[in-house]
């Protein structure tokens, strides 16, 4: 079960078995930063998904933070597809890869969904190179 939701693409789920919450970060997916434009409303539509809700987590390794790297369900639904297609984050772009939700990022952009409908909207990475982390010192809703 989803027991928080800290940003538009981490959560925290409780295990069936029980036991403390596991951070995830949703694998495939980037959503603006907590402290970005648009980074509120990535995390309430997430919210809105997923919060206390059963999910099933097929993790793959873990990212540079410790946390898990994952692939989530809800109700047989990929929470990480539904996220780009509506608008609320960016397919995880890696080097020359458009990444694994391209083209719901392409049909999001074309019907000008969420954070598309602003042609200034900034990518997360391209926003930390610029800005740093929302967690460094300092950091505040830009």
């Amino acid at each position: 079960m989803v027991t928080h939701v800290s940003d538009g693409d981490t959560v925290f789920v409780r295990p069936a078995s029980g036991g403390q919450p596991v951070k995830i970060r949703i694998d495939g997916m980037d959503a603006p930063e907590i402290c970005q434009a648009y980074g509120q409303t990535s995390r309430q539509a997430l919210q809105l998904r997923v919060l206390h809700q059963t999910v099933s987590v097929n993790g793959r390794r873990r990212d540079n933070y410790g946390r898990v790297l994952a692939r989530i369900r809800w109700q047989q639904a990929d929470v990480g597809e539904w996220m780009v297609r509506q608008g609320h984050a960016w397919s995880y772009r890696y080097r020359r890869d458009s990444g694994p939700y391209a083209a719901q990022e392409a049909q999001a952009r074309a019907a000008q969904r969420g954070l598309f409908a602003d042609a200034r909207a900034v990518e997360p990475r391209d926003f930390r190179k610029r800005h740093g982390s929302c967690d460094g010192p300092g950091a505040r809703a830009r």
